[in-house]
């Protein structure tokens, strides 16, 4: 079968004129109409029906028409997958992560990446949860960093490559009588004034699922869409903030503790999450891992410098970057 005909039958199909497919595939209109019949005559269906200018798939040709479309598919992956090995370690990968980890993870990632792949051009987007998935089916990036639970992915379509997780911590001025320790239990934290995440954050859903069951009822002083506002009212002395352990606080004076439910970290996975239909580069691959070794030292280094305070559990890395 000659993918030629193929490449005609596709967009007529989709078009439905031989006059717009002519002059998008660039060929004349009667080298067209022959490439179709000479396609209809070696299947031995009518792929169409001529009515007026019109072009209408019939039902034998609608029924081919994903197959077609799924073989093309193939061959446009086999020449990509070729290509990457031509290119090496060098390409463009485009890779979506939420606001908060733009700025704790990537900030400090990017450059260690870059010093691996120098002619790796990193290309960094916003966006978390189902937008991450979205663009991903789109093609419009390579790579998502999100919670799993935000996503709903599924393994069948998506490969997933965990990296630490995120943790609920409680977070409150070094003075504020909130139990002490690494680690509070949720009963501690809600006795006292909250501020909290809007309720379209998974976060703030992971604690108030856990207050349902706990049957605790949280005294909520102020929600915000931004954690640096309840990180600076925490500082105050006006409560305690409850914020995912990715949110740096190096630059408020405040104690950090682990939150816990029947002695287990509240915590949500994270995962860099890739479609498994697109063949992903060495240099895609690798910067999974390094994703993870990078955020598991952040959290390491954090840990260090409050050592009462148990910090989150992520890692560090670097790469030259676009943003946008």
């Amino acid at each position: 079968m000659d993918l030629k005909h193929l490449r005609t039958f596709v967009p007529v199909a989709g078009l439905g004129t031989v006059s717009r497919s002519a002059l998008k595939l660039r060929i004349t209109q009667p080298a067209l109409s022959r490439q179709i019949a000479d396609l209809e005559r070696e299947l031995g269906l009518t792929l169409f029906d001529r009515v007026g200018r019109r072009l209408l798939l019939t039902g034998e040709g609608d029924q081919l028409l994903g197959s077609c479309r799924g073989l093309l598919g193939s061959v446009s992956a086999i020449g990509e997958q070729a290509r990457q090995l031509q290119r090496g370690d060098t390409g463009v990968l485009k890779v979506a992560a939420s606001p908060v980890q733009m700025e704790t993870v990537f900030s400090t990632f990017l450059h260690k990446f870059a010093q691996r792949y120098p002619s790796v051009q990193v290309k960094l987007m916003e966006a978390a949860g189902a937008n991450t998935l979205a663009l991903i089916e789109r093609g419009q990036i390579h790579l998502g960093v999100s919670l799993l639970q935000s996503m709903q992915a599924d393994d069948r379509l998506f490969g997933i490559y965990p990296v630490p997780p995120v943790d609920l911590l409680a977070v409150c001025h070094p003075g504020f009588q909130l139990q002490r320790g690494s680690a509070v239990d949720i009963g501690s934290v809600v006795a006292h004034p909250l501020l909290l995440l809007e309720s379209g954050f998974v976060v703030r859903k992971t604690f108030d699922t856990a207050c349902r069951l706990a049957r605790l009822r949280p005294n909520v002083l102020f929600e915000s869409g931004v954690p640096h506002n309840l990180l600076a009212f925490a500082e105050a002395g006006l409560g305690v903030a409850v914020i995912p352990s990715v949110v740096q606080t190096l630059r408020y004076t405040l104690r950090r503790a682990r939150i816990t439910y029947e002695r287990k970290p509240l915590r949500e996975p994270l995962a860099v999450v890739w479609d498994k239909r697109r063949i992903l580069p060495r240099y895609a691959r690798d910067f999974c891992v390094t994703l993870a070794e990078h955020m598991r030292e952040l959290s390491s280094i954090r840990g260090r410098k409050t050592p009462k305070l148990d910090s989150p559990k992520l890692r560090h890395g670097s790469a030259r970057a676009d943003v946008g």
